[in-house]
């Protein structure tokens, strides 16, 4: 689009150099103004647009990550939780375990406590009567040394069951208060699972609001460029119009179908040193959309390298220009006019003279570029060539 209402406004700007006043003069400044004013208005609503939709974006990252981060507090809860039933699997098991231990402990005791009570009242004549019941020595010592072995067992198991029930209810205390770590954890993971699902409501719902938001301008956008075509339609039919009569008017002056410059192929110098990283002619859009027709060289150079005029003229644009960004357009005389686009900086107004190799601008890549470099036409008549061949 800002090519084809290039060109338009290119023809527009050769008709006073060309002919002398019409009535379609006044109406194709007019639309040209209007076409101008649309331009400027659709480049504010496209970058708008843009801000729309990098806010957009940006939301949308920071709630996959708000999900992602609600994702990993699920894990370590679950973990946690898995953590806490096995401590309580194993708490149940010592508690099981000491209550054994507590039962035998308390057995013990009560059997000590009931032979102390014997021994009281009727004297310990159990491990006497044991003793004199032997029927020889051999038997006495036998006996005896089974009786001491029986005192020192008693003794040995009310020890062990003592120690084994310290022993179970240190481990049941240590993982009473791994249970309670675990358990406050758990809460803590909670609470912050919580937080970010109240966060991720809220990002979502600016999301929501950022979607109607793009999509609201995007509507505007396309509402301004069917604008923007319609204007363009008016534009171009009138500068039809116009070309006819001047057409005539050539025809009577005897400079009908003049399609080269006076000057010759020869007659442009190069407006920057460079590479060309696009001809001119058919190519595959930079930012998508299918093949494109590129009207100009796209010369590849150091961001702020002087752009100097091809040719002497006038200069009649000087301004940003929609996709070109800065652009300048230099009319030449004889249907002959230049462009520079995506430039960094202007150096010249509308109106001013310039001189071949005069430094007009910087390079740049503002509009609709992908890098450092100058866009560079010739049109002839308002309808592009291909400048390489026009060069020297």
């Amino acid at each position: 689009m800002a090519s084809r209402l290039a060109s338009i406004l290119v023809a527009i700007a050769l008709v006073p150099a060309l002919a002398g006043g019409s009535s379609l003069d006044a109406r194709i400044a007019n639309e040209r103004a209007k076409a101008q004013q649309i331009q400027a208005r659709l480049h504010a609503k496209r970058v708008e647009l843009h801000a729309a939709t990098q806010r957009y974006d940006d939301l949308q990252a920071q709630l996959s990550e708000t999900n992602a981060a609600i994702s990993v507090v699920s894990g370590r809860i679950g973990s946690l939780t898995d953590q806490r039933d096995s401590t309580q699997r194993r708490i149940d098991w010592n508690t099981i375990q000491l209550d054994a231990a507590q039962r035998s402990l308390h057995l013990h005791d009560a059997l000590l406590k009931r032979r102390l009570v014997d021994i009281y009242e009727y004297g310990d004549l159990t491990y006497f009567n044991a003793l004199i019941g032997a029927r020889s020595f051999s038997d006495f010592v036998e006996r005896w040394e089974d009786l001491r072995l029986l005192i020192a067992a008693n003794e040995r198991t009310v020890r062990e069951r003592k120690a084994a029930e310290s022993r179970v209810a240190a481990i049941e205390a240590d993982l009473e208060r791994t249970r309670l770590e675990l358990q406050q954890e758990e809460e803590a993971q909670e609470q912050a699972r919580s937080q970010l699902d109240s966060l991720a409501g809220e990002r979502q719902n600016l999301v929501a609001l950022a979607a109607i938001r793009r999509h609201s301008v995007a509507s505007e956008v396309a509402q301004m460029e069917d604008l923007s075509a319609a204007q363009e339609a008016e534009l171009e039919a009138l500068i039809q119009e116009r070309e006819r009569e001047l057409e005539a008017q050539q025809k009577a002056a005897g400079i009908a179908g003049g399609a080269e410059s006076p000057a010759g192929a020869g007659m442009f110098s190069w407006p920057v040193t460079g590479t060309i990283t696009s001809p001119f002619g058919w190519r595959s859009n930079p930012f998508g959309g299918g093949p494109e027709f590129h009207q100009g060289l796209d010369i590849a150079a150091p961001m702020g390298t002087t752009v100097t005029a091809a040719a002497a003229g006038t200069v009649i644009m000087a301004q940003w220009y929609g996709g070109y960004g800065n652009y300048i357009l230099i009319d030449h005389g004889g249907g002959y006019s230049t462009g520079y686009g995506h430039l960094s900086a202007i150096y010249v107004s509308d109106g001013q003279s310039v001189a071949r190799g005069q430094a007009i601008g910087a390079v740049g890549s503002t509009g609709q570029s992908t890098g450092p470099h100058l866009h560079f036409e010739i049109r002839i008549a308002g309808k592009p060539v291909d400048p390489a061949p026009r060069l020297h």
